[in-house]
């Protein structure tokens, strides 16, 4: 990773920051986005102290014309991309029957536009270096979960995205690469919407008994190096699930039920 240039959206907290720590003890050169510039700029000094070239660019990964002049800054600081880690994205916590739409189109403009955007406009200069795309998904982008019904769609979309454009460039070298590190401790459940598209606020789950974000980072950036297709972490909830959704998608179906109807106050009952 030493003197690669590695754009990171949703940099400023959770998995997107841990990458970019990782990212930086390697010897990267980073792009640093998102929509809080103050928490952006106070890490880039962060990084800046410790010998790391960075810059922090003010990014809503929703709005076509952020993620393209994230990549013009990237390209006028650093001549060049060799990494996007499509990192930025929302959840959601309401049934279907509860939600209102516009929930569901803003998860839709972050998860799945803001990887587009961002690709689109990354893309010339990750071809010319035979660079990687990564998309930071969830295993809801390979099962329906009950109560996220706007986040697995936002996820399927993406992962059909992302694996389309893995196969249109087969002969070009472009490596692709779909993440889905299951629950993580962050920020991302209390940031979640409820139905009338409000934070929740508090998270429903033991944040203390989840796969740490530096841990994530760690896998992820071992897979980049790998050039590896998916990755999927923790067994049960990760590889074990996507395994029962081949086999037995109906018992699957039950167990996703029962498990997210324990939530505290769940919306599935």
């Amino acid at each position: 990773m030493k003197d690669k240039v590695v754009i990171i959206t949703g940099a400023s907290s959770g998995i997107g920051l841990a990458l970019a720590r990782k990212f930086a003890k390697e010897g990267a050169k980073l792009s640093l986005a998102a929509r809080s510039i103050d928490k952006l700029e106070e890490i880039e000094k962060e990084f800046k102290a410790n010998g790391t070239e960075a810059i922090a660019v003010k990014t809503d990964v929703s709005k076509e014309i952020d993620c393209k002049n994230l990549v013009d800054e990237t390209i006028k600081q650093f001549g060049k991309i060799d990494i996007l880690i499509n990192n930025a994205g929302i959840s959601m916590r309401a049934a279907f029957k509860d939600v209102e739409l516009d929930v569901l189109k803003k998860l839709m403009d972050v998860n799945f536009w803001g990887t587009v955007y961002c690709t689109k406009y990354a893309l010339p200069s990750l071809l010319e270096n035979k660079g990687s795309v990564v998309g930071i998904s969830s295993i809801a982008g390979f099962i329906g979960l009950p109560g996220r019904s706007g986040y697995s769609a936002s996820k399927f979309a993406m992962h059909g995205f992302l694996e389309t454009l893995r196969v249109e460039n087969l002969k070009t070298g472009l490596h692709v690469l779909i993440a889905a590190p299951g629950f993580t401790a962050s920020n991302v459940r209390k940031a979640a919407l409820t139905a009338d598209g409000s934070q929740q606020g508090e998270t429903p789950r033991k944040e203390e008994k989840m796969m740490s974000a530096e841990e994530v980072a760690q896998h992820v950036v071992k897979a980049i190096k790998k050039r590896k297709r998916t990755l999927i972490l923790t067994f049960v909830e990760g590889k074990l699930t996507v395994f029962l959704k081949k086999i037995v998608p109906g018992i699957l179906d039950k167990l996703s039920y029962n498990h997210m109807a324990k939530e505290p106050d769940s919306p599935i009952k």
